[in-house]
């Protein structure tokens, strides 16, 4: 590998960095003189939250973008001529959406899985910060997984972290506690996921638990009959259903707890 294409990585995750940053900050501050819904926890649980994401910071050089990088390198040369361009990367990022819609709903759904997703619903309230509430097991499990699948359908790094840097914004968009005119909510809805729609996932109600799954475009819970009929409310309870919130050394071990 050239010394240029390692550089040229380099520089394109700190431009998404930088991006996602200046995004989060945004966000915590206009939802904190804006807020539809109580801020509950302050600073101690946003810092915990930070904590979390920054251990999975430290892990995403490590093993999350070489997997990713590795697995551009080595792609399938299957795509046609056609799939290429800016034609290409909106289908790449279709694909990829679509791929993480099914992501999450196996998260739910395969107990193994749920074991460390619950780490990110156990969260009894929603702001920008629980966007970024993982366990580490659950991001390099997701790595290998979207490897396998940047290899098998030889997507582009580019394309890759175009998505990824989407998905980021938007994913902390919609855990969001910003209060929205609900004209502007209504119309972003029809195209992506909102607080109003991502706020019924993480409703401390197993049933809408397992329901909204979709992460950037809102179509995908329509076609796949996912999509719960609960509507947001400012006082609606966050969490797990029967369960509550824990301390990070207690978040971390939860998925090897006995069950």
């Amino acid at each position: 590998m050239s010394g240029s294409a390692p550089e040229g990585l380099a520089a394109l995750m700190a431009y998404k960095a930088a991006v996602v940053l200046g995004w989060l900050c945004l966000l915590l501050v206009a939802e904190r003189m804006f807020p539809l819904a109580r801020v509950v926890g302050g600073v101690r649980r946003v810092a915990k939250n930070l904590s979390l994401a920054g251990l999975n910071a430290l892990l995403s050089p490590l093993i999350v973008v070489p997997a990713s990088a590795f697995a551009a390198a080595h792609a399938l040369g299957w795509r046609p001529a056609w799939w290429g361009g800016w034609t290409g990367l909106a289908l790449d990022i279709l694909v990829l959406d679509l791929w993480i819609y099914w992501w999450h709903r196996a998260n739910h759904e395969w107990p193994l899985l749920w074991r460390f997703h619950e780490v990110h619903h156990l969260d009894e309230f929603l702001d920008a910060s629980s966007a970024l509430r993982f366990h580490f097991g659950e991001v390099l499990i997701s790595a290998l997984a979207r490897a396998a699948v940047i290899l098998a359908l030889g997507v582009p790094l580019l394309s890759v972290v175009v998505f990824e840097t989407l998905l980021a914004l938007n994913t902390m968009f919609h855990h969001s506690d910003i209060r929205l005119p609900a004209r502007l909510e209504r119309t972003l809805a029809i195209v992506i996921v909102t607080p109003s729609i991502h706020w019924v996932h993480h409703h401390a109600l197993r049933r809408d638990t397992d329901s909204n799954y979709a992460s950037l475009l809102s179509l995908w819970d329509t076609l796949f009959a996912s999509r719960s009929a609960t509507r947001r409310t400012p006082d609606m309870p966050i969490g797990t259903e029967g369960l509550n919130d824990r301390g990070i050394a207690e978040l971390l071990a939860r998925p090897f707890e006995e069950r």
